[in-house]
């Protein structure tokens, strides 16, 4: 048996959950996940793991066992890694995960000051607006917006997720332009499916005004919602990233842009390691840089 392999295995099957997961994240069997585990309770003359058909729950020795092959484990990483880390310039695959609007419009015009600074590093961009598992999506840091739940993750709080209320100057020669969240009334919407007809909030000094829009159309894409609501089919509430070259071009009218519209949390999340590949410490570093809230906060009311 091969000790330092056996405590690898371990400690995936603990973060994975199940002996399957840890093996897909290995990419061995399953059968031979659990021939490890029960290799290293027979080196050790104990039980690790309490098992189930279905589950498994760490025993008082395996929980401190843990810690402490984690601890063995980065001093072998670190010790490996200090003579790559000496290198110019960071190695290796790096798996990232994003939601589409935000990937596609941001992140990926971005990427290019990072392939320049690290052209050893190979980018594999996951764009979904399905939160994608970690572990099982084998993704290294992914981008989430929204509150996140309470997660043994490491999380990088980065600058909130503005949107924008546009319309098309056609619509707005139809019916005006709104110059309060009341006169909303007058317009229909074009609305994402995923936020459906909830209200808007809108912040102006210390009042709030909200507006529950009627939809004339409900996709289940971003993009679709921003081509619907040039061609004049009603007012959108759309991520700022996503509509900015519009306004500038003219094919769309910003409007209420005295009044706070709703922004949510975004975040860069990853693994809890001790010791970082190189290129992943790069890239967290350049989404700090780079989408990180460079701005004094302003005071007022918070919208979610």
């Amino acid at each position: 048996m091969d000790l330092l392999i056996a405590m690898r295995t371990f400690v995936a099957v603990v973060q994975a959950g199940t002996m399957n997961a840890a093996a897909q994240k290995l990419n061995v069997t399953s059968a031979l996940v659990g021939q490890r585990i029960a290799a290293l309770e027979n080196h050790l003359q104990v039980r690790l793991l309490n098992r189930t058909t279905r589950q498994h729950s760490l025993t008082d020795f395996g929980e401190s066992y843990l810690e402490q092959c984690r601890d063995i484990l980065d001093l072998v990483a670190q010790s490996e890694g200090k003579a790559s880390d000496q290198q110019a310039q960071p190695q290796g695959r790096l798996r990232i995960a994003a939601p589409l609007s935000f990937g596609s419009e941001a992140l990926i015009p971005a990427l290019k000051s990072f392939t320049d600074m690290t052209p050893g590093a190979e980018i594999d961009v996951v764009l979904s607006d399905t939160n994608e598992d970690l572990i099982a999506g084998g993704i290294d840091a992914a981008f989430r917006i929204g509150k996140l739940e309470d997660s043994t993750l490491l999380q990088t709080q980065l600058a909130p997720y503005r949107m924008m209320v546009c319309a098309s100057s056609e619509l707005l020669m139809e019916h005006g332009t709104p110059r309060t969240p009341l006169e909303l009334e007058r317009f229909r919407a074009v609305l994402f499916s995923r936020t459906g007809r909830r209200a808007w909030r809108f912040a102006k000094d210390s009042e709030i005004q909200k507006w529950t829009p009627k939809a004339t159309i409900t996709v289940n894409s971003s993009q679709a919602v921003r081509v619907a609501a040039k061609a004049g089919m009603g007012i959108a509430m759309l991520p700022e990233c996503l509509v900015t070259q519009d306004i500038a071009a003219g094919e769309l009218v910003r409007i209420l842009a005295d009044w706070k519209s709703p922004e949510q949390p975004m975040a860069l999340i990853y693994h809890r390691d001790r010791y970082r590949p190189q290129r992943l410490a790069s890239f967290i570093n350049f989404a700090r840089s780079t989408f990180g809230n460079h701005t004094t906060k302003s005071k007022g009311v918070h919208l979610p």
